[in-house]
């Protein structure tokens, strides 16, 4: 799977371009705030439906316009392409088509075209708390898997109905008896939650720890665990037993705390250097390493599971890399078509430059490509 072409109305800083893309190497220079960003988000929106800079849809059209239209063209393996088009209102109001039919819920836009982005933030993942690796997880489990985005949805709609009826019981504990339902449900999705997300962090440990070690010259060993409260994870119906046990054991103090103390909704990812947990001990230099070691590994994970190759969006990553962990990722990314974002490519290997489409932008308008 790759990009074809790209064309941008009146987004962002953007009024009108149109671009090509090489199928794997491409590489867009320019200096900060010229609209480097901006490409990869509306390549990112057209497979997520959303920005991974901002919750305001109002913020991605261009300034005193009405409107931001975003239209790629993606070629399959198989050979056929497809279209994906996105409108934005200055409202807010969102429209999405693929191969031109309207959709109308993002979960079918979800799989029609495999993205990976690593960014700067993404360093969130290691250093900050479990909401936001949990975010990581559903993110990149929903875009594989539509039953795990559906499972995800349903099951935080009846958290909250727990939840709401957790407060209630403290003004009216007659109805402590319909908390089973909730349970019942809450477990059934929750089980199914935590199967998806247990064989996710599993190959994903597998996969990251073998690049984790070539990037690091065999010196560092990076390992990833799920951390659950569940005890038994064999399959389905002893986790979905444990889940019931252990939110009957827990409800006087939920009842209490107003709100529901266990399930997938609370679980983590350990994440570790040579048995040291680097959210708390680790450089710099290590966290960014293992957060890129993850993501490059979701490459291999896409791959197995859907049966393509996934498109790799990097922003401002290759300058940070020394000339041998540039050699190592471009290794890594012989397969994938890539779109990366730098300021000069004078740190860049020259191979890997003539390699290369090189597309210079400034100020949102395309010098030369």
């Amino acid at each position: 799977m790759y990009i074809k072409s790209i064309m941008v109305k009146n987004y962002r800083n953007y009024e009108g371009i149109k671009l090509n893309f090489d199928k794997h190497l491409n590489i867009i220079i320019g200096d900060n705030a010229q609209g480097k960003t901006n490409l990869l988000e509306a390549v990112y929106v057209s497979g997520f439906g959303k920005s991974f800079r901002t919750s305001k849809d109002s913020e991605l059209v261009n300034f005193k316009k009405p409107f931001a239209n975003v239209k790629i063209e993606v070629q399959r393996d198989n050979g056929r392409v497809e279209t994906i088009e996105f409108r934005i209102n200055d409202k807010s109001k969102k429209e999405f088509l693929i191969n031109g039919v309207n959709i109308t819920r993002i979960s079918e836009l979800l799989g029609t075209i495999n993205i990976i982005l690593f960014y700067p933030d993404d360093l969130k993942l290691i250093k900050e708390s479990p909401v936001e690796r949990r975010k990581f997880i559903n993110r990149e489990l929903s875009h594989i898997s539509h039953i795990y985005c559906s499972d995800i949805i349903e099951y935080n709609k009846i958290l909250i109905q727990r939840n709401e009826l957790l407060k209630r019981l403290i003004y009216k504990p007659d109805l402590r008896d319909t908390i089973d339902i909730w349970d019942q449900q809450l477990a059934d999705k929750g089980a199914k939650i935590i199967i998806r997300r247990k064989k996710f962090i599993d190959d994903l440990n597998v996969i990251s720890n073998k690049i984790h070690a070539g990037v690091t010259d065999q010196k560092e060993q990076l390992n990833i665990q799920y951390i659950t409260a569940v005890k038994n994870l064999e399959n389905y119906d002893t986790i979905k037993s444990d889940l019931i046990l252990m939110l009957n054991k827990h409800i006087d103090m939920d009842i209490k705390r107003g709100f529901t103390s266990i399930g997938p909704h609370r679980d983590d990812m350990e994440i570790s250097i040579n048995g040291i947990s680097i959210k708390s001990f680790g450089s710099q230099g290590q966290q960014r390493t293992a957060a890129l070691s993850l993501k490059l590994s979701e490459i291999e994970i896409i791959k197995n599971d859907v049966g393509e190759y996934p498109i790799l969006l990097l922003d401002d990553v290759m300058s940070e890399l020394d000339i041998n962990r540039q050699k190592d990722l471009i290794y890594t990314l012989k397969n994938v078509q890539a779109i990366i974002t730098t300021t000069d490519v004078k740190n860049l290997l020259d191979d890997y430059i003539n390699a290369s489409k090189i597309i210079k932008i400034k100020n949102g308008n395309v010098l030369s490509h």
